[in-house]
């Protein structure tokens, strides 16, 4: 409820700014012509992207730099936020929402993860599994505009359902003569304190020649960047029934913080050589390099507490549904509440390098041809580290009742929770990856002109041909968790926990006092943590901490070691089970005519198309089976008859072709002058990530057997296995319909509508499918595998609302005053083309396992349903103030989204001890069953803003804010007590002075 009185204010200056519009609309409409004024920096920017927008002829929303290197935001992912229907995800990866990403990570658009994206107008794609660019890789500084295409047309390369995404940079000839600009940036981040550069240098050129016209262009870009992000959690709650007499309450296991330092450097490399000899003949090529290293570091604590242990005091309180809401935790059956502390470090490095030559060519009066020549490859690598010791905390005071949990603890606690002779050596946890993506493409279309044709514009036809190769490389096991010392290993691995208070095991720690905490809002204990060190140490610093578990191991079985086992480190790059290998062809052909009913009352114009395209993809990949069974030799066997099938590994490659013809329409009828209206049709698909396609598959065939004597009885048979993806994955299809109205009253004001629907097909979700290996005798045999399949239909509709204006008929300074406004509202729905429903998680076998999949499962047994398609808000919209005119520009903007799912059964909110609740189920009661709760983001607004001053014509200064009001990111865990507080994020606000010199 904090939140509203801060909307209501929004609203009411929405509404305000839009009777204004309307009146300084009004006075537009009845004026008389001014004399002709020349805009420029922001108003300009603005000016421009209208234009493409009301010009194109395709449904499409623009941003456009004021200069090169101004993009109004520090990334591109917070640039295309600004853009109607487009949102963008806050966690580092999806599926792992515990991290929070202060520049943004993945983008939708329209609700739709189907996102394809382009630099200039070519396919671009990081080495990340998937299919487009990681946008935070890619400096912002060296872009020109970007474009957002909502609906795509037959000449437009396919793979975009949600919609596409290009990234336009600048060539010579886009200057009139020599062009050199400059900028230099210092950011600050307030909670983490660290300051950072940033600077961008653009060098163009172009000669006029014997041989025809020269122009040359380089654009380098390099950006740091260090912030610092707080969090609270609070755990997943549990049905207790022992805690107050006569009811069901719900306690979580406990409550916890973390902090974590994250170091970005971006560096962009850009240059472009352009050849024009007249008007028949022009080239260019370019070169595009953008390189992204990170670094974090993270100190957490969490709750690895047995849930149904944890005691609370008879003064505590709990809200209408019976959760916690305000008490004192405790322990005292396992000694104290069990909190593991890491020190977690990770690091990254990406490149993506893209080659491009295009040459135009007409040949005569009506013929233009075109040739494109690409090439692209991406790579990274990374490493993820994690150590941490462990501390049985005493008791644990909670307030759960306010916008953030307050934990209380009193001089005791802290003094214990300082000392490091309380601590033990708990786990260690290593990742590795590494991904290359390699992509050549060529494209070569015609135009034929029809010139003085009555309606027919031109026609188009082309041929795309493309081949991609991707290699990825995870450790196995991907997150290799590997205990030290446990509670839970007490009693029959070990006889005592590996404690920092034995000088055997003491040292490589120190005491982290989580200073500044929540900017100084909240207080939090010191924590004793693993050393960096110890954590960036791997392998030997992981071999030594091990050997703590195998003193202990030994001296608990009388010095005989040999029944303790030994730490194994993950492998990496030589087991095919951690190897994604894959390799793809398209060959694409399009026809398409544009025409133009110009002497109508309401003129008509559009385009008309068709798009086939053939893929081929070859997966390389790896089946084993192992069966599972105890018959001993010469036994008489009867029952159920089985297979007989030798265990195996093999090498395996699988093909799958398919082809898709993918129809458009795109209608634009011109009521007056500023009035239009637009009607598009198209068909779309969107190919299956790289990752949803690998080739593993693990079977097993686990036969129940009684042996009796020399007799053996089959009582059952299961055949099943498990794929790491799927090979032979369909593509998601699309047929989608648009509609919108586009007034434009003014140079740089307009207020357009715009309806839309996607129906949806083949969406790739969890499911089973049906594997074939041979038997003995050569029949082949069924095994029920689960991975992804294309086991969905779906939709998404909705409407955007978009405005924007100068109220230059105010007097005086006010007239430089403007506004931008968008509005989008998505709803969605997704029906399974195999339901999977039941209202228990146990008890079910396979089905259980995807009903909890799919619908999730609370820790009371019971699944949940009607989840939306994940990434969607219902509700988003931006608002910014602009201010233009003399040396001044100015922008307050403000972007915000409802709520929306993140995933289902991922880290931090998933587990393996709800409660049976089925009652048909032989474990009914016991806490057994796996649970994996719907993960959501609450809704989050983020206020930013810009002021910059002109100097000169050739110099600004400057100065931005981003996150001004601090706001809190918060996530929520769906269970049947309500939407649960799950994580609470702060970052802090970030400041930045800019100087651009151009000349």
């Amino acid at each position: 409820m904090q939140n509203q009185p801060r909307k209501t204010a929004i609203a009411v200056a929405a509404a305000q700014f839009a009777l204004l519009a309307a009146s300084a609309a009004m006075a537009q409409e009845s004026a008389p012509q001014a004399s002709v004024v020349v805009v420029t920096g922001q108003r300009a920017a603005l000016q421009s992207a209208q234009n493409i927008k009301r010009n194109s002829d395709e449904i499409v929303d623009s941003i456009v730099a004021e200069d090169i290197g101004k993009l109004p935001d520090r990334s591109i992912t917070e640039v295309l936020q600004r853009v109607v229907g487009v949102a963008i995800d806050r966690t580092m990866a999806k599926g792992d929402p515990e991290h929070y990403s202060v520049e943004g990570s993945g983008v939708t658009i329209r609700g739709l993860t189907y996102v394809r994206s382009e630099l200039n107008g070519r396919d671009s794609f990081s080495a990340n599994g998937g299919r487009s660019l990681n946008f935070e890789d890619v400096p912002p500084e060296l872009m020109a505009g970007v474009d957002v295409y909502k609906n795509p047309s037959a000449e437009q390369i396919e793979g975009s359902i949600g919609g596409l995404v290009n990234l336009r940079t600048a060539l010579p000839f886009d200057y009139k003569g020599a062009k050199v600009s400059l900028s230099a940036d210092y950011t600050y981040n307030e909670l983490g304190g660290k300051k950072k550069p940033g600077a961008s240098i653009l060098a163009s050129n172009r000669w006029k020649t014997p041989i025809g016209e020269f122009g040359a262009l380089v654009d380098l870009a390099y950006s740091e960047s260090a912030t610092r992000t707080d969090a609270f959690q609070v755990e997943p709650y549990y049905p207790r029934t022992d805690v107050v007499n006569g009811q069901t309450v719900w306690v979580p296991k406990g409550a916890q913080w973390r902090t974590l330092q994250f170091d970005r450097k971006r560096e962009g490399y850009y240059g472009a050589l352009q050849w024009q000899k007249d008007s028949t003949l022009k080239s260019h090529l370019t070169y595009f390099k953008s390189k992204y290293q990170m670094q974090w570091d993270e100190n957490a604590i969490f709750s690895q507490a047995s849930p149904y242990n944890i005691h609370v005091s008879p003064d505590a309180t709990y809200g209408p549904n019976g959760n916690l809401l305000t008490g004192t935790m405790t322990d005292p059956a396992d000694g104290g509440i069990n909190f593991g502390g890491d020190t977690r470090t990770a690091n990254r490095k990406s490149d993506t390098t893209d080659i491009s030559w295009n040459i135009t060519w007409r040949p005569a009066g009506r013929w233009t041809l075109k040739s494109d020549l690409q090439y692209i490859k991406a790579k990274t690598h990374s490493f993820d580290s994690t150590v941490a010791t462990g501390i049985q905390m005493a008791k644990e005071n909670v307030d759960l009742t306010g916008d953030v949990p307050r934990l209380n603890f009193d001089q005791a606690d802290l003094a214990y929770l300082a000392d490091p002779k309380n601590y033990y050596w708990a786990f260690t946890m290593e990742h590795m990856d590494r991904a290359k993506a390699t992509g050549k493409s060529w494209k070569g279309d015609a135009i034929y002109d029809f010139e003085d044709h009555p309606f027919l514009k031109d026609i188009r036809f082309g041929v795309r041909l493309s081949d991609k190769d991707s290699v990825t490389m995870n450790s196995n096991p991907s997150y290799n968790w590997s205990a030290i010392s446990q509670p839970w290993q007490l009693g029959w691995d070990i006889n005592k926990l590996a404690s920092l208070g034995d000088p055997r095991f003491s040292g490589n720690t120190e005491l982290h006092t989580f200073d500044n905490f929540f900017n100084k809002n909240m207080q939090v204990p010191s924590l004793v943590f693993p050393s960096v060190s110890t954590a960036t140490g791997y392998p030997d610093s992981y071999a030594a901490l091990h050997k703590y578990h195998d003193i202990l191991c030994a001296e608990a079985h009388n010095g005989d070691a040999s029944g303790c086992g030994t730490w194994k480190p993950a492998t990496f790059g030589t087991d095919p089970a951690g190897t994604n290998n894959q390799s793809e062809k398209t060959k694409a052909f399009y026809t398409q005519v544009r025409f133009g009913f110009d002497e109508l009352k309401y003129p008509i114009d559009g385009n008309i198309g068709l798009r086939y395209v053939k893929t081929d993809l070859t997966a390389h990949g790896f089946t084993t089976f192992k069966p599972d069974y105890n018959i001993p030799s010469g036994n008489i066997v009867g029952g159920l008859p089985f297979a007989v099938i030798p265990a195996f590994q093999a090498e395996q490659d699988f093909e799958n072709s398919y082809h898709n013809v993918l129809p458009s329409l795109n209608l634009r009828m011109k009521a007056s002058d500023k009035l239009q209206f637009r009607f598009a049709y198209a068909g779309a698909m969107s190919r299956p990530d790289f990752d949803q396609l690998q080739a593993y598959t693990s079977l097993s065939q686990k036969i129940d057997v009684t042996n009796n004597g020399g007799q053996t009885t089959v009582n059952s048979v299961n055949q099943s296995g498990d794929a790491k993806g799927n090979p032979q994955l369909k593509p998601i299809t699309s047929k989608q319909v648009d509609l919108t109205a586009e007034w434009y009253f003014s140079p740089v004001g307009s207020f357009t509508v715009g309806v839309f629907n996607k129906q949806l097909k083949d969406v790739i979700l969890k499911q089973t499918f049906n594997y074939q290996i041979p038997d003995v005798s050569g029949n082949m045999q069924n095994f029920a595998v689960t991975g992804p399949v294309n086991g969905a239909k779906g939709r998404a509709r909705g409407i955007e609302l978009a405005y924007q204006q100068y109220f230059d008929k105010l007097p005086g300074w006010m007239s430089g005053i403007g506004v931008q406004a968008n509005y989008t509202y998505i709803d969605s729905k997704q029906t399974l083309y195999t339901p999977v429903f039941s209202p228990y998680c146990g008890g079910s076998g396979q089905t259980d396992s995807l009903n909890t999949s799919m619908n999730g499962c609370d820790t009371n047994g019971q699944t949940f349903s009607n989840l939306p398609l994940p990434l969607l808000s219902k509700n988003a919209y931006n608002l910014a103030l602009l201010y233009d005119k003399g040396p001044w520009s100015a922008r307050l903007a403000y972007s915000w989204r409802s709520k929306n799912l993140q995933a289902v059964d991922v880290n931090g909110t998933n587990g393996g001890d709800a409660t049976d609740s089925n009652p048909a189920s032989p474990t009914f009661g016991q806490h057994v069953v796996h649970w994996a709760l719907p993960t959501w983001a609450d809704s989050f607004g983020q206020l930013d803003a810009s002021l910059f001053y002109q100097i000169n014509e050739r110099t600004s200064i400057g100065f931005e804010g981003t996150n001004l009001t601090d706001a809190k990111y918060r996530q929520l865990m769906q269970q049947h007590t309500g939407l649960m507080g799950r994580a609470w994020f702060v970052s802090g606000p970030r400041y930045s002075v800019k100087m651009r010199y151009s000349f």
